[in-house]
């Protein structure tokens, strides 16, 4: 089987084995959760609930009438104890709905859906009020993913498994132990998007994974997807970051490129993460809104490295200890994984739609260096699968010269870290090109908003 890839990138330890082969474990009765309505790409939610409402798990809680509507919905039976601004991994406070369990049992679902026998508006719309987002990290729309306009053809979906960040195994666990679930999942957005090509993509640190794909396709093929001219594969890929890009996974397996400032649909292609695809699935089969989060907590700091399910909006401190347990030399703890996740200063933070794993790092690993000088070695450029020049955007963004940022292609920056990793002199690359990116945006929109006055 040939390996694909793409150009540039690194090789950072992976750290994978810590929770690898940890089944995945459920733990859907948390005292409480808190749940924030800006878990996706686009303007926040407005409650649909009050302070003393009682509310069932799978209940709409939270809505809004944006172009990128996702709403959210109770993960547990219980009462709004409280709506208010709470700490977010993101590390800005937002607008919460805090439930308090109450004991019941009871789900507020909508009846199982056929996608195969329903209308693809029909479809459409159980994707959207389900609340699925992309589940990769980035939390957009899934059902924007798939209404692409009709200038812009589909003619292939990507299950997206490669899982490239270091330490986190929930994508790989999930395609272990629910593979004919995401299977379901990627032939539903075959179905709705009117295509018959999907390939499944992991990397080889993964390939353990795939006889058990191939018996899921094929009794896919034979069972729900039977007669419909499907064509899935599986695909593997060279292990190395940030393979799981879209870009990058676009790229290694069709060699498309993805224009800049484009999108995945500009080259005629959708892409699903494993655990999109999942939620996707379960939104026809037992018409569950998104309400539990698979997620992997490990790291150094970690005693039990493990892959859990929780309850959206699950506070990371009720899991500690009686379901993971951390050791005395903690040092940071870092939401999403180590490359593109989020350092937080505190275990007061809830588990989001987003979050795919929590690391626990002690003095060992939790290092800090001090920002040196460019010595223009190069491995920066060498290394951005981006094809950027980070260093020439660097000294752009330090001399606040937002044209040449622009135009050296800041906002193609997909923020994966490798030009801060591979950096000798250790400088802040993609903490500044974050920043730089807001600034950048700021600066254009005033333009456009001057220019138009």
């Amino acid at each position: 089987m040939q390996v694909k890839t793409f150009k540039g990138g690194t090789h950072p330890p992976e750290k994978k084995e810590l929770a690898k082969d940890v089944p995945i474990e459920y733990h859907l009765s948390p005292k409480q959760v808190v749940i924030h309505l800006n878990q996706h790409t686009g303007a926040p939610n407005q409650p649909l609930v009050k302070v003393g409402d009682k509310v069932t798990r799978g209940q709409k809680i939270a809505s809004s009438d944006g172009k990128l509507m996702i709403p959210h919905h109770a993960s547990i039976c219980g009462v709004v104890k409280k709506i208010e601004p709470r700490p977010q991994a993101n590390l800005q406070d937002g607008v919460a709905i805090v439930i308090e369990a109450d004991g019941r049992t009871e789900e507020a679902f909508l009846p199982p859906l056929d996608p195969f026998a329903c209308t693809r508006a029909e479809a459409i719309e159980r994707i959207k009020e389900a609340g699925i987002v992309g589940m990769g990290g980035a939390g957009f729309p899934a059902w924007m993913k798939l209404s692409p306009p009709p200038t812009k053809p589909i003619d292939l979906v990507i299950a997206n498994g490669a899982e490239c960040e270091p330490y986190l195994t929930i994508d790989y666990r999930t395609l272990k132990e629910q593979a004919p679930t995401v299977v379901y999942g990627l032939g539903v957005c075959l179905q709705v998007l009117g295509v018959k090509r999907g390939i499944i993509a992991i990397e080889d640190n993964k390939i353990d994974l795939v006889p058990t794909l191939t018996e899921a396709v094929a009794d896919f093929l034979k069972g729900p997807g039977s007669g419909k001219g499907f064509d899935i594969s599986i695909s593997v890929l060279k292990t190395k970051y940030p393979q799981g890009g879209e870009k990058m996974l676009i790229t290694a397996l069709t060699g498309r490129e993805v224009p800049s400032g484009g999108l995945p649909m500009d080259v005629g292609t959708v892409v699903q993460n494993v655990g999109t695809l999942k939620a996707i699935a379960e939104a026809f089969l037992q018409g569950k809104p998104l309400i539990d989060r698979g997620f992997t907590a490990t790291g150094s700091a970690c005693k039990t490295p493990k892959n859990l399910v929780v309850p959206i909006g699950t506070v990371l401190s009720d899991l500690i200890p009686n379901v993971i347990q951390i050791g005395e030399d903690l040092r940071r703890v870092i939401f999403g994984g180590p490359m593109m996740g989020v350092s937080v200063p505190t275990l007061e933070i809830p588990i989001q739609k987003n979050t795919s794993g929590v690391v626990f790092m002690d003095s060992k690993e939790a290092l800090v260096y001090e920002e040196g000088t460019c010595i223009r070695c190069g491995r920066c450029i060498q290394a951005c699968s981006c094809r950027l020049s980070p260093a020439l955007l660097n000294e752009a963004i330090l001399a606040n010269d937002w044209d040449l940022a622009d135009k050296l292609g800041l906002l193609d920056c997909i923020e994966c870290g490798t030009c801060s990793y591979v950096c000798p002199a250790h400088v802040y690359l993609v903490q500044r090109f974050r920043a730089g990116k807001l600034t950048l945006r700021a600066v254009k929109a005033a333009k456009t908003k001057k220019g138009g006055n």
